[in-house]
């Protein structure tokens, strides 16, 4: 299904993606050596509730997944790039941490995933991860202009991650969101341009870049959820939820 969003539920959107931002930054301001991941996982489950919201994970009990995931957030750290399910796992100095978040409120729901290193140490190597995926993602919200393709935001976000000389995975990517976390159309991390559903105004689209440094092969963890690098490497993840006005892209999980 795609849907296209009404202005009053575009206006609830708006509140949605100001709250994912507010609770993924805290979540970054909060996370430091010493911090047990399943600790993250109840501070985002509290501001959830304290803000009326409802998770979109808890009970997600997609086909590839073991079950539903029982949890508010995801966490994943060094070679976990997406679904990392929180776990009794307490953070280190220079840890590679991405939160991914997605919550639905007043009937709309918005998604957004941010990477950072924990702590004062320098990682030169997981700094150029981050940074790629973040540029791929602006590069994608520069091309979702009304009238172009799905296949035009793939193309910009595939761009910027081959040009940095990381492979990439066609397995996930970016995809429709509104009322439900998951919708059509999927939005490939690489494509064709001109390819693929035209975009309108209403249309709301979670992009979301990552890579793994030396692999485009994923493998699963013991949990059924969590998806590693096949090869130990580290990883990044930046998500950001848009959506397609008269004018161009509008980014509604960027933190004010």
């Amino acid at each position: 299904m795609i849907e296209i969003l009404s202005d009053a539920q575009v206006a609830r959107a708006r509140a949605t993606g100001a709250l994912v931002a507010e609770i993924l930054h805290t979540l970054r301001d909060r996370s430091t050596p010493g911090t047990n991941l399943l600790e993250i996982d109840r501070w985002a489950a509290g501001m959830i509730a304290d803000a009326g919201a409802q998770s979109c994970y808890v009970d997600y009990a997609p086909s590839f997944g073991r079950g539903p995931f029982g949890h508010y957030i995801c966490t994943g750290v060094n070679d976990t790039v997406l679904h990392g399910r929180p776990r009794d796992r307490t953070l280190a100095d220079g840890d590679l941490l991405t939160l991914d978040l997605a919550v639905t409120l007043h009937g709309v729901a918005a998604d957004a995933a941010i990477s950072f290193v924990v702590g004062a140490v320098d990682e030169p190597k997981s700094g150029a991860l981050i940074e790629t995926t973040e540029k791929a993602l602006e590069a994608g919200i520069a091309a979702a202009v009304p009238g172009a393709r799905i296949g035009d935001i793939s193309h910009a976000i595939g761009q910027v991650l081959s040009s940095a000389g990381y492979p990439i995975n066609t397995q996930f990517g970016g995809h429709g969101i509104g009322t439900t976390m998951h919708q059509d159309p999927h939005v490939s991390n690489t494509g064709r341009p001109g390819r693929g559903y035209r975009l309108r105004p209403g249309l709301m689209l979670a992009l979301e870049p990552w890579v793994m440094e030396d692999t485009d092969e994923l493998v699963v963890d013991s949990d059924g959820w969590s998806l590693r690098s096949a090869t130990g490497c580290r990883t990044a993840h930046s998500e950001h939820t848009i959506v397609i006005t008269d004018d161009g892209a509008d980014v509604l999980t960027r933190r004010a």
